[in-house]
């Protein structure tokens, strides 16, 4: 599933094509996403200048004259921009033109989706959407002090497991799971240790440690573990350098002992015993 990290390279991969391009039109090929995609898309977009493309969360927003797209990639999506001569390929979903350039959604699981802002609702930042969302990991806001009390304080009194509470996205947006298995091993922090105990110099590691993992994973262009690539339909490399992340049974890289496996809401968590304390 595309994480902050591959929406971000996403983000940074389309960005120097579309930014003040014309959209030309828009073709939905089969608008059934996680939700409908709007019917009069085609009407309203066409003429409308792309002024900026942002991310928050695993949202990319793509601010336009008279509103802004919200872009999901969701389980399996991809988005590439390609000459408009290009054929379709199966499970192209919608189709932005800008003249000889097209930006297209790729999408065989048809869990992302495409939805529009306009700016009659207000700021896009009051979509519902976006309301619930954590601080961005990069933001000024989870600097230093300020990402560890936002991460203590969000925690208190939480009997949920520290791995799930991070997933939530509550406190901080992006760290999905493999970079919450990184992450954790990087803060020295079992993944089943009760997020309501994590102690305030915990709470600054695992600031850090998110921070830190996000960006590395940014610069490798992201993970691919079956469907991700880029705008330029590469894939990411991220778990190439991976500690502990799908490494069951292989010698942690810091003391040799084994890495092990355990699954936390339906999801693999991997952790080294000996360096990740409870």
């Amino acid at each position: 599933m595309p994480e902050l990290p591959e929406v971000e390279v996403t983000k940074l991969g389309i960005a120097p094509h579309l930014h003040g391009r014309t959209i030309s039109a828009i073709k939905v090929i089969d608008g059934r996403l996680r939700w409908p995609v709007p019917k009069s898309l085609p009407q309203i977009l066409p003429g409308q200048k792309i002024q900026s493309i942002a991310r928050r969360g695993k949202y990319l927003l793509l601010e336009l004259e008279k509103g802004c797209l919200l872009i999901h990639l969701g389980m399996t999506g991809t988005l590439r921009v390609l000459p408009s001569s290009e054929p379709l390929k199966l499970h192209d979903r919608v189709t932005f033109e800008f003249g000889r350039l097209s930006l297209r959604l790729h999408d065989p699981r048809k869990f992302g989706a495409v939805l529009w802002h306009p700016k009659t609702k207000g700021p896009v930042e009051s979509n519902p959407l976006l309301l619930k969302l954590g601080v961005e990991p990069f933001s000024s806001a989870f600097e230093g002090e300020l990402g560890t009390e936002i991460l203590y304080q969000a925690s208190r009194k939480r009997s949920v497991a520290v791995k799930q509470f991070l997933l939530a996205g509550q406190a901080v947006v992006g760290v999905g799971n493999i970079y919450c298995s990184e992450s954790l091993f990087e803060a020295g922090i079992h993944p089943a240790k009760a997020a309501g105990k994590l102690t305030r110099p915990q709470c600054s590691r695992l600031a850090s440690a998110v921070r830190s993992i996000l960006k590395k994973a940014i610069d490798a262009g992201g993970s691919t573990l079956k469907d991700f690539v880029n705008s330029d339909g590469d894939p990411g490399h991220f778990t190439v350098q991976s500690k502990v992340y799908d490494r069951k049974g292989l010698p942690c890289k810091v003391c040799k002992t084994p890495i092990q496996q355990i699954v936390q809401g339906q999801r693999s968590t991997y952790f080294c015993p000996v360096c990740q304390k409870r």
